[in-house]
């Protein structure tokens, strides 16, 4: 029985020792392949990175941009509500100065305006 384990000992070390012949064996053409590879991968990671940086600057500024269409938009609907106060204010006179000359009454109606 130790004979068996021996023999499976010694055919282990061949299989180690033939293992690290063939990595060591690598050739320079094959170290130097992989460098070069690996620098390509490298400068591709670095323009992906830069490509991220760049999409986080152009997130920021679509943020601001849409905070400056909300508040034109704002404003825009403050103007519309003082644009109908102010023409029910003018109907409100119109229908005043017809009643009191004794004109014929408005065509429009408040509820236009409303």
């Amino acid at each position: 029985m130790e004979k068996k384990h021996k023999e499976v000992s010694s055919s282990d070390n061949i299989m180690h020792s033939e293992t690290s012949k063939h990595t060591y064996e690598l050739s320079s053409r094959q170290v130097t392949d992989l460098i070069e590879s690996t620098n390509k991968l490298v400068q591709r990671i670095d323009k992906l990175v830069s490509l991220f940086d760049e999409a986080a600057k152009h997130v920021g500024e679509v943020e601001s941009t849409e905070a400056k269409i909300a508040s034109l938009s704002s404003k825009l609907e403050s103007l519309l509500e003082q644009n109908k106060a102010i023409a029910q204010g003018l109907l409100l006179l119109e229908k005043y100065v017809r009643g009191k000359s004794g004109l014929s009454q408005p065509t429009t109606q408040l509820s236009e305006y409303s």
